[in-house]
């Protein structure tokens, strides 16, 4: 089931990936998709590396103890979005999108965590999740805005 999970995943990531271009220039994409692709990795390796969560079940175990789909397309999308969604937001909206972005992602992690074999708490909780994805879309947001205004003129 974990990997009819993980391929729907795929599927929906991809599909909304695509969709993205139709919202937000190449370069918008780029630029966000990438950075949260990068900081989400960093992140990724020392939290699974030193054990505090665990994905049992994930695509390439051989190589890598992170969740490739989450960190690589998943939560990149989901940075485009919060990027296309608050483009014209002040400082506090953009605050308050990042962590409505953060709290669907954390409940959907607490969900797959709770009935499925896709991730495991060990020293880690939903709260330490929806605080580092907060602080990390915000970051990643704040920065692409910066990068894409600074290209832009």
């Amino acid at each position: 089931m974990e990997c009819l999970i993980l391929w729907l995943l795929v599927a929906v990531g991809t599909g909304l990936l695509l969709f993205s271009f139709r919202l937000l220039s190449l370069r918008e994409v780029s630029i966000s998709f990438l950075l949260n692709a990068y900081a989400a990795s960093f992140f990724g390796a020392i939290v699974a590396g030193a054990g505090l969560l665990e994905y049992p079940v994930r695509f390439f175990a051989a190589y890598t103890d992170n969740s490739v789909i989450f960190e690589y397309l998943l939560y990149p999308v989901v940075s485009v979005y919060v990027y296309a969604t608050s483009r014209r937001s002040r400082r506090l909206g953009v605050a308050a999108q990042c962590a409505g972005y953060a709290a669907v992602l954390t409940g959907v992690e607490v969900v797959f965590e709770r009935y499925t074999d896709l991730i495991e708490y060990h020293r880690w909780t939903w709260v330490y999740s929806f605080v580092t994805m907060f602080f990390l879309t915000l970051a990643v947001r704040l920065l692409a805005g910066r990068v894409v205004g600074k290209t832009e003129k």
